[in-house]
């Protein structure tokens, strides 16, 4: 049976450390199927920018991805989203290193593990000894994963403030969400 992996996140605007993140899990583990969820109304950020703009922004980023499928997800809590989806139980929900050091904060971490595996992107500047010992206070230490990312120094928030001082984001987005950020003149004003 195929394993199915799940990345969500704001994606406002989506970048090529996001498409490297997806494409590292899908090879790590295996995965047939990425589900890319574009999360409406995130409860632990601001967004800029509409669902419906960052929805069709995730779908030019993550076209050339073999197995990508992006979808919007209602749900401000990754524990909500998946009580509805009910994901098969090997499932991977793919966070970065700096997400799982907050981990426990997140609403209902032990139901997260118990509904899905957590696949990790270790990358550097999250001290592993401090990923442990997150990962020792949870109750399903075994159903956490790490796999290796290489490090990209780009972040969504950086890109805002290029394009809101007219700078250029070349290489920091792929081309397709360059095109459609410039076109519709996206984050042209600071925030």
């Amino acid at each position: 049976m195929a394993v199915i992996g799940m990345l969500g996140g704001a994606f406002d605007p989506p970048h090529v450390g996001h498409v490297a993140l997806a494409r590292a899990a899908i090879e790590h583990f295996g995965l047939e199927r990425l589900l890319v969820l574009v999360v409406e109304d995130p409860g632990h950020k601001r967004t800029t920018t509409p669902a419906e703009t960052r929805l069709e922004l995730a779908r030019l980023a993550f076209e050339d991805v073999p197995g990508a499928e992006v979808e919007l997800d209602r749900h401000a809590r990754t524990v909500d989203s998946l009580e509805e989806r009910r994901p098969p139980d090997d499932a991977v929900f793919v966070v970065g290193a700096d997400e799982l050091a907050g981990f426990p904060g997140w609403k209902q971490p032990e139901r997260v593990l118990e509904l899905v595996r957590l696949g990790v992107a270790m990358r550097p500047g999250v001290p592993e000894r401090h990923l442990e010992d997150v990962r020792a206070r949870l109750p399903a230490p075994g159903r956490i994963e790490y796999f290796a990312l290489e490090p990209m120094a780009v972040s969504s928030t950086e890109i805002r403030d290029r394009l809101a001082r007219g700078e250029p984001i070349d290489g920091l987005v792929p081309s397709a969400v360059a095109d459609e950020i410039a076109r519709r003149r996206l984050y042209a004003t600071a925030e």
